[in-house]
């Protein structure tokens, strides 16, 4: 097992309206980067403000940090964190097999959807004055297939999956210790190796997927995750990046 990593803050509650909230109300007192893990969450939300409900035994955290360099540096950090979640999932249950990465935020397993990532961000001139880095890992129980819309992926847990019973803690330490590791190397090499470790895990590399905004549906052949970390589609129209989205199988 991992230590806890070297310069990172952790700070356990037992009950919080959001670990994202509580990210934003103490991010203008931290010196460096803090992790934030809750038992209990009574406001918890995923992307696009959709609800969230956090089953007994799940993780929900939060790292809050300061990142340096543009607000479009700082976004790649949701590759980051899907290369840590996957490398703990790994720490964790001794096995790689039938994990994968889904663009844009989410960790897949056995083709469900194990764990998800959120961003949020606070402006400081082109820059970011302060990052949240939410996630969300079902390890010992999953939502229901209603309780996601039509068509997306269904929720798995990794006990259900694997048979392992993982707490939270011991889960966070894992993520902890492979962020820090992505982090270093995102720092000194910036995004190429991160991007190459990312599209060797990435689902349905290769494959037809459609990807949809609010306004409009794209469909055509996942090419790759090009520099800036938009989604690349070979389509009927030609080659199309797609900075947003969600993407259906």
């Amino acid at each position: 097992m991992s230590d806890w990593p070297q310069g990172y803050g952790k700070r356990v509650l037992d009950e919080v309206d959001s670990t994202l909230n509580e990210a934003s109300r103490i991010a203008p007192t931290l010196s460096g980067p803090e992790w934030i893990m809750a038992r209990r969450q009574t406001a918890a939300r995923g992307r696009r403000g959709r609800a969230w409900v956090q089953a007994q035994g799940n993780l929900a955290a939060t790292l809050v940090m300061r990142p340096v360099g543009e607000a479009k540096q700082a976004a790649l950090r949701s590759f980051v964190a899907a290369l840590a979640l996957f490398d703990a999932c790994v720490a964790v249950t001794g096995r790689a097999e039938g994990l994968s990465l889904k663009w844009p935020n989410d960790v897949l397993l056995n083709g469900g959807k194990l764990a998800g990532i959120l961003l949020e961000s606070t402006g400081h001139g082109s820059g970011v004055a302060h990052l949240a880095i939410g996630v969300g890992v079902n390890l010992a129980d999953a939502p229901g297939a209603d309780a996601v819309e039509p068509g997306a992926v269904r929720p798995v847990s990794l006990l259900s999956e694997t048979g392992a019973q993982v707490e939270p803690e011991l889960f966070l330490t894992e993520l902890a210790a492979a962020f820090a590791r992505y982090e270093a190397q995102f720092l000194t090499y910036g995004f190429a190796p991160i991007r190459s470790a990312w599209l060797a895990r990435a689902a349905r590399l290769g494959e037809v997927i459609t990807a949809r905004t609010a306004t409009s549906q794209t469909v055509g052949t996942f090419e790759t995750v090009d520099a800036d970390g938009n989604l690349v589609l070979n389509t009927a129209q030609g080659r199309v990046s797609i900075p947003a989205a969600e993407v259906y199988f």
